[in-house]
């Protein structure tokens, strides 16, 4: 189908923001229009400077109220990403064996990064079919249990439990679920994302909410004499963090971002307003593909279906890359599926900051498309 082709839709049937990029995501128009605002007191300074330090600072303590972190619990953060954490992560948190709940893309690339460290003796894999969610597996000498909170390319929703060994870290990618997915801190002695899902922000930083052990952890992996990259040493990292700073120079545009998402989830009811708006988003997405007669959830168990990330298989013979080019063309973006999946499919955000109001108009956007295929 030639871009001259596509079906036109309705002005009244589309939705009032087209946005629905699983990330980086739909960031509201008012949040860019009181950044430019900032120039002269953020933008184009030293992250040393008072006004940036600060704005750190009013982000962390918005997390730990955010998440209602335990006393002892700390929030760091630095340059590079949720990617760069999993170096991290294996530099500093994992001792000697570590096991990996693999169910899609990112779970993977953890299990794959631990696995060529020469100092980690261990790597097990508990695998799971994409769509699906495997379990843990509790084996004596394991001293680091990793797992994914929502699996952005599948869009599977773990469940989240603590092991019974007392020593051992549980470390959690929560990057497309923190922020509007309920969690219980206890569960978690790192629980690490990027801003660029529902926190309504850029990429390129990592954000850790940290149990007291997997402090004592960071600083002990150095003690004992393993070489760690100073970009890759967590406990450097903490120590910024609590000077309400970052080892090196972050983009100063993206924290005022994420602290702009903060101040709006936590003046509306914190976390549990945020994961209800989600809940809401994603009960009529799937409530629409259980109805449809050529669509239905990737995801077949509803209880791993995710509230934040939502796939949809097509039928065969309804083309979804036909479907999301013809939403293009139309203002309603970034539909298409993880490009690995390879499957026919549309992946749709839901985070917060999508209005569940677009998410209805983007069904009926849909069924409006295939009704004239």
């Amino acid at each position: 189908m030639s871009a001259s082709s596509y079906i036109t839709l309705p002005p009244d049937l589309l939705p009032s923001d087209g946005r629905f990029g699983s990330g980086p995501s739909k960031i509201p128009t008012f949040f860019l229009e009181g950044l430019a605002d900032t120039q002269d007191t953020l933008l184009g300074t030293s992250h040393r400077r008072p006004a940036v330090k600060d704005l750190v600072r009013v982000i962390r303590e918005r997390l730990t109220e955010l998440f209602q972190l335990p006393d002892g619990y700390e929030v760091a953060l630095g340059n590079g990403g949720a990617t760069l954490f999993w170096d991290m992560a294996v530099h500093s948190l994992i001792k000697s064996s570590s096991e990996h709940l693999v169910f899609g893309e990112f779970s993977s690339k953890f299990a794959s990064a631990a696995r060529q460290a020469p100092f980690i003796a261990n790597v097990k894999e508990v695998k799971a079919d994409y769509g699906s969610c495997p379990s843990i597996e509790e084996i004596e000498g394991v001293d680091t249990y990793a797992l994914t909170h929502n699996e952005t390319s599948t869009g599977v929703l773990a469940p989240l439990s603590r092991p019974q060994s007392a020593d051992a870290l549980v470390l959690v990618d929560a990057t497309s679920a923190a922020g509007a997915v309920p969690v219980d801190p206890q569960v978690f002695d790192a629980y690490y994302f990027s801003p660029q899902k529902a926190f309504a922000s850029e990429g390129g930083l990592w954000v850790a909410l940290l149990s007291p052990q997997a402090v004592s952890r960071a600083v002990e992996t150095v003690a004992l004499g393993r070489y760690v990259p100073t970009m890759l040493d967590l406990s450097v990292a903490i120590e910024n963090s609590r000077e309400n700073q970052t080892y090196n120079t972050p983009a100063i545009a993206t924290l005022y971002l994420m602290n702009a998402q903060l101040e709006w989830i936590l003046s509306h009811g914190g976390l549990a307003w945020a994961t209800q708006r989600s809940a809401d988003s994603a009960s009529i997405l799937y409530r629409w593909a259980d109805a449809a007669t050529y669509a239905h959830p990737f995801v077949a168990d509803p209880a791993l279906r995710s509230p934040v990330i939502a796939t949809i298989d097509f039928d065969e013979n309804i083309d979804a890359k036909t479907i999301a080019a013809t939403l293009r063309a139309n203002g309603i973006v970034d539909t298409e599926p993880y490009r690995k999946l390879g499957r026919n499919q549309l992946r749709i955000a839901l985070f917060p900051s999508i209005d569940p109001d677009d998410v209805e108009a983007l069904t009926q956007c849909i069924d409006f498309i295939v009704g004239r295929l």
